[in-house]
């Protein structure tokens, strides 16, 4: 229960794929702070006892839902949505947070050399949000965040949730944590606000597709910005934003070549070749660990024709 919120948007309350058309589920004044109980993004169809199985069985049309959406008074096309991004309060079950990790086929930076389904299931305290343990040497700093944020767009009918979009969207920006303020076009009136997909922990690119992917309660105060005319969404944090995965330095790997994806899927194997080497774990798991925790980063976009993507991976997680 948020005491300082004047609003909660149950889990029911969730919808799959943008539409304007959408009936709100709240209308909301400038201002407000709104509780959104937020699914995982399977839409519950991963728990805590999921096996392989589930992976294979997965129903892609329940997909990232999205609690929303929102209606927020005197919104137009033209100004922005700031969202302000108070905390996280994962769900829990059996009094432990819960999130899962899988490569599904056909998805994913390297998908077409990763064809097989894998799944890891997590579990953590949702209170201290101490590092999730993986396996018997590995653990993962928490972070969490929500993956899909947005606004509807103007464009009549369904669109899919998974690509973002200028109004937001599956944007999976692992700063957008406590602290944080986003600013989103408004393309339609009420804006029509929606978040999901929530997250506990992630590495810039989430290159398997997947995160540790894990409901939890989201709270945001969401407010009018008019005449802001922004292209895309734009957003500021509170300090720094990578001091959970600093403490012990990083290992890196490259990509090099003149086209950037070529470049990213070159650094991204490249660390899953040294992770196994290094580790003695499959290429798979080192793949779903890059996921959660490594970073894709442009080194060097300059020195035509070849460019410079890295991949960092933090040491602290085998500390």
């Amino acid at each position: 229960m948020c005491k300082d919120c004047n609003y909660t948007i149950h889990g029911a309350q969730h919808h799959f794929g943008w539409d304007n058309s959408l009936p709100p589920a709240l209308r909301a004044e400038p201002g407000s702070t709104i509780q959104f109980h937020c699914q995982d993004s399977s839409a519950g169809q991963l728990g805590p006892s999921s096996t392989l199985q589930s992976v294979i069985d997965l129903d892609f049309g329940k997909i990232n839902p999205v609690s929303g959406p929102i209606y927020v008074e005197g919104a137009k096309p033209g100004d922005a949505l700031k969202v302000t991004i108070e905390g996280f309060t994962p769900r829990q079950f059996d009094g432990k947070g819960f999130g899962w990790t899988a490569n599904i086929p056909g998805f994913g930076l390297l998908a077409d050399q990763f064809a097989d389904p894998a799944l890891t299931i997590w579990s953590y305290d949702p209170d201290s949000l101490a590092p999730a343990l993986w396996g018997k040497e590995a653990r993962i700093p928490l972070k969490p965040f929500a993956g899909t944020i947005g606004n509807a767009p103007a464009e009549a009918g369904l669109h899919s949730v998974v690509p973002p979009r200028r109004v937001g969207g599956n944007l999976d920006i692992r700063d957008l944590a406590a602290g944080s303020t986003l600013y989103l076009p408004v393309e339609v009136e009420g804006a029509l606000f929606s978040v999901g997909d929530t997250h506990a922990a992630q590495g810039d690119g989430e290159v398997c597709g997947t995160a540790i992917e894990s409901p939890m309660d989201v709270v945001l105060t969401l407010d009018v910005v008019k005449g802001a005319n922004l292209k895309t969404p734009r957003f500021t944090t509170p300090g720094p934003v990578t001091r959970h995965l600093d403490a012990e330095g990083y290992e890196a790997t490259t990509g090099i070549g003149p086209e950037l994806m070529a470049a990213a899927r070159d650094a991204v194997s490249n660390m899953i070749d040294l992770l196994t080497a290094q580790r003695g774990i499959s290429a798979v798991d080192a793949y779903m660990l890059c996921s959660v925790c490594g970073d894709l980063r442009i080194s060097e976009i300059v020195d035509m024709p070849n460019w410079v993507v890295s991949f960092y991976f933090p040491r602290c997680v085998f500390e």
